[in-house]
């Protein structure tokens, strides 16, 4: 790091970086002396320091929080407004034929959606609010097979590069709901991923730094499964996902979270080989955002500083969010036997193997009690089944 450099003749000037909205320094001195680290508080620090969405010095609404109002399914629709392709210019193109002729790589490079100037940033960004915004919260953990973008900004890539800055698209938002053009649970649900997640987790980076690398406090230690690199798979969530990531070099947070994460942190896989997948396919994917959210909310290989529990579910979850449980091969609603969903038996071996660390997390206590409420040979055979379906990831057998 440049902060390394003191004994090399010459003169380094370090400048902040100006694509975030909160400094190095204004990040470390509210960390100072605070027992647990919660994005939530951080979260209203930044709405009282920027303005966003305040009246009076109170949240607009009355509330810090909308996310009752979000986060609901989502239905097909054909007159959903879609991101607009950009095509490339003749340097982009350039640049693709070189990569072409010089890389082998896991993605496709064509067709190549993306802006790589200010401009087109700009015109995605003006895009968004007018056409999606107003249906974001509502839509931003749905999952659609077909459906790559949703609701969604699709902005985050020239937000990492610094083609816009996070204070402009948050007063973007707040405009057009200042404009009653967009609902205050959409606005308050996007500007809280920006100046509240997306700041808080690069503060994590800087408090933790490389070494959070290395975490791995749950002894995870499977390969990553082939299904990762476009192996072939019967789970239509994960076909999806990873086609998606593979064609366009995006998912959203939820097909990031609580698909191709869960199924690594259910399967035991090492959080390291985790890490560099994400960092190696996604084209937001800058490792003071990438890091801190695999390693530390999607892994829970942090042991906790970034989220009080593991994000891990049952196929249920998924069923819930999306329309991928319909066509699958397996069937969500099966608990035991060949076809049942391969999240509902190992998300309670992970619960049962991480017992001892998890047990007492006051989130995670209802679990617990339903699993000890089941029969004995029940159990016996949903953890037998679970190792079976292990052992077949680990030949490299279709899972």
């Amino acid at each position: 790091m440049l902060r390394d450099l003191e004994d090399l003749p010459l003169t380094v000037t370090l400048l902040e970086d100006d694509r975030f909205i909160c400094s190095e320094a204004e990040f470390l001195a509210w960390a100072e002396g605070r027992k647990d680290l919660r994005m939530e508080w951080f979260y209203r620090d930044m709405r009282r320091k920027t303005g966003l969405m305040m009246e009076g010095g109170k949240p607009a609404g009355s509330k810090w929080n909308f996310d009752h109002d979000n986060r609901k399914a989502a239905k097909p629709d054909l007159l959903r407004p879609r991101p607009r392709d950009v095509l490339p210019d003749a340097l982009v193109e350039e640049v693709l034929t070189l990569v072409e002729a010089k890389f082998t790589h896991f993605g496709r490079l064509r067709p190549f959606r993306w802006a790589t100037d200010r401009e087109g940033a700009l015109v995605a960004l003006t895009e968004f609010v007018a056409e999606r915004l107003p249906r974001f919260g509502a839509e931003q953990d749905a999952m659609l097979e077909g459906e790559a973008f949703l609701s969604h900004a699709v902005i985050s890539p020239y937000l990492n590069l610094g083609l816009l800055s996070p204070l402009e698209v948050c007063r973007a938002v707040e405009e057009a709901w200042l404009a009653g053009d967009v609902p205050i649970a959409a606005a308050e649900g996007f500007i809280r991923q920006v100046i509240g997640w997306r700041e808080f987790v690069r503060g994590i980076w800087l408090l933790e730094g490389p070494s959070y690398l290395e975490r791995n406090v749950l002894g995870h230690s499977r390969a990553l499964p082939a299904v990762y690199w476009g192996g072939e798979t019967k789970m239509a969530c994960m076909q999806a996902a990873v086609a998606q990531t593979r064609d366009l070099a995006y998912a959203h947070h939820i097909q990031r979270l609580m698909v191709t994460g869960n199924f690594a942190l259910l399967a035991g896989v090492a959080p390291a080989e985790v890490h560099e997948w994400y960092l190696a396919v996604y084209i937001d994917a800058y490792e003071w955002v990438e890091a801190p959210n695999v390693i530390g909310m999607s892994q829970h290989a942090d042991g906790g500083i970034l989220g009080s529990k593991p994000y891990v579910s049952s196929g249920a979850y998924i069923d819930r969010m999306s329309d991928h449980c319909r066509g699958c091969h397996y069937r969500v609603a099966d608990k035991l036997g060949e076809r049942a969903c391969p999240f509902n038996l190992l998300y309670w071996h992970f619960l049962v193997r991480h017992r001892e660390r998890f047990r007492v997390n006051p989130r995670m206590g209802q679990m617990y009690r339903v699993w000890d409420a089941m029969a004995e040979d029940r159990r016996t055979a949903v953890i037998a089944e679970a190792d079976a379906l292990l052992a077949r990831l680990d030949e490299g057998a279709v899972v």
